[in-house]
């Protein structure tokens, strides 16, 4: 019976850590950095604070990707959202251009778990 009992306790922790890292995130930070570096650095500079080269021409400027108060008020699907069909599909500015038909849903999935794990170093709450 106890044989059973452990068995059963290593069973139930194994899915709890395997729901844990599952709900962790859906991309992978490493590769989100480089389309990062590829696609978003123009606009939102190296350390994702708005200060990019392009951003002195933009008026809203950048989001301060960097601000782990307003960031992490902000679920990760909005910012998916907000990356493949642009900022005016949720009532932001139009300056953010849509990514969906450049970027895989893999590659945007990326750069959110870059963007939460190395820039605002936050989680939506």
């Amino acid at each position: 019976m106890r044989n059973k009992l452990t068995i059963l306790i290593a069973f139930l922790l194994t899915l709890t850590t395997a729901s844990v890292a599952l709900s962790a995130g859906k991309g992978d930070a490493a590769k989100g950095k480089q389309v990062f570096q590829n696609t978003c650095v123009t606009c939102h500079g190296t350390d994702g604070k708005g200060d990019g080269p392009a951003a002195a021409a933009l008026n809203p400027k950048p989001r301060n990707l960097a601000d782990a108060k307003y960031m992490s008020g902000l679920t990760d699907e909005h910012l998916h959202t907000v990356i493949t069909k642009g900022g005016a599909a949720v009532n932001l500015s139009t300056t953010m251009p849509a990514w969906g038909g450049a970027l895989s849903d893999a590659d945007v999935w990326n750069v959110i778990a870059y963007i939460r794990n190395d820039l605002c170093k936050c989680q939506p709450k």
